[in-house]
């Protein structure tokens, strides 16, 4: 340790301020000089009696070394700083005597080294160099979130989206037809679209990659535009919008509607909306049922759909296809 770093150190003699919990400031002793002084162990006086003290007075260090702790007193000083400061607590470890620091804090990240594999193993990331950290930290954290590395959507609605919300009009789909087929028949001219190979190019997939760009900014920086203060008021608000907004893009896609279709999207909306009742680690019930959770919902998926809806309006209306003189 360097002359620079600053280290806590307990004096010797009765106690810690004589039993007197708000004189730990000032019986604590800042050192310039590498070393630690003599005093009562760490566990029996700070963590047991002057818990808010020493927080309070760590946190205005730029750094504290804690040294000769076990694994418990890690995992406590780690508690601690949760509890009495409210912040996300990062815990980065290399050995088995780490684990339980690592599992006590929000983001845990295990080095693989020369003591093994235990505290990679109990951690959220696993890397094999200190040095990777920082370049951990750009890769996974997001201003957006307040450099919080949780997921905006976990467990059931990520398998819910893919499955039971929306795959049912994706599968309808197959039903959809530009032209009767007694129409395709009698104008072999229709063929003449497909050959040319307009309907999937490299046009139509950046089109679509750049809708998905739009559609994806729209209902997350309008969930986090338009909600109150709680993050779970962010999933809601934009998970349901995505629901939505899926669902319309599905509906502005068809052509011909079959009555399947119909059934299709109504018993997608209609599953989605029971499980609001029985999610509850992920919304909150008392505010999705209020107005403001509907307009704002209705905002987002109206903005993300509506401009779409309009661009596809005016192109067929100004460079129509063959099929569309048939049907109309």
């Amino acid at each position: 340790m360097g002359p620079e770093t600053k280290i806590f150190s307990a004096g010797r003699g009765g106690g810690l301020g004589g039993g007197r919990p708000g004189a730990l400031a000032s019986q604590l002793r800042v050192l310039s000089a590498p070393g630690c002084g003599p005093g009562p162990p760490l566990p029996q006086v700070c963590l047991k009696y002057y818990e808010h003290e020493l927080v309070e007075l760590a946190c205005q260090c730029p750094a504290v070394v804690c040294c000769r702790c076990s694994p418990t007193q890690k995992a406590h000083i780690v508690k601690l700083l949760q509890q009495h400061t409210g912040r996300r607590t990062c815990a980065i470890g290399d050995g088995g005597n780490d684990v339980s620091m690592i599992q006590a804090a929000d983001c845990g990240i295990g080095i693989e080294g020369k003591e093994g594999r235990q505290a990679s193993l109990a951690a959220d990331f696993s890397i094999t160099r200190f040095k990777h950290v920082g370049r951990l930290l750009m890769a996974v954290f997001s201003s957006v979130f307040y450099f919080a590395s949780v997921p905006l959507y976990q467990g059931f609605l990520m398998v819910g989206y893919a499955t039971v919300y929306t795959m049912f009009p994706v599968f309808s789909l197959v039903l959809d037809q530009d032209v009767k087929p007694e129409m395709a028949m009698l104008y072999p001219e229709l063929y003449k679209d497909l050959t040319k190979g307009r309907a999937l190019s490299f046009k139509t997939f950046l089109v679509w990659v750049l809708v998905s760009i739009y559609q994806g900014g729209i209902l997350m920086f309008g969930a986090l535009v338009l909600f109150e203060s709680e993050f779970v008021h962010v999933v809601a608000i934009s998970f349901t919008a995505l629901v939505l907004t899926e669902l319309l893009m599905v509906a502005l896609t068809v052509r011909t509607w079959h009555w399947l279709m119909v059934v299709a999207e109504l018993l997608s909306l209609g599953c989605y909306v029971a499980s609001l009742a029985f999610l509850n680690e992920y919304f909150d019930v008392a505010f999705i049922t209020t107005v403001t959770f509907v307009w704002k919902v209705s905002a987002i998926t109206v903005v993300s759909c509506l401009p779409l809806y309009v661009l596809k309006y005016l192109k067929r209306k100004l460079s129509p296809p063959s099929y569309s003189k048939l049907s109309s």
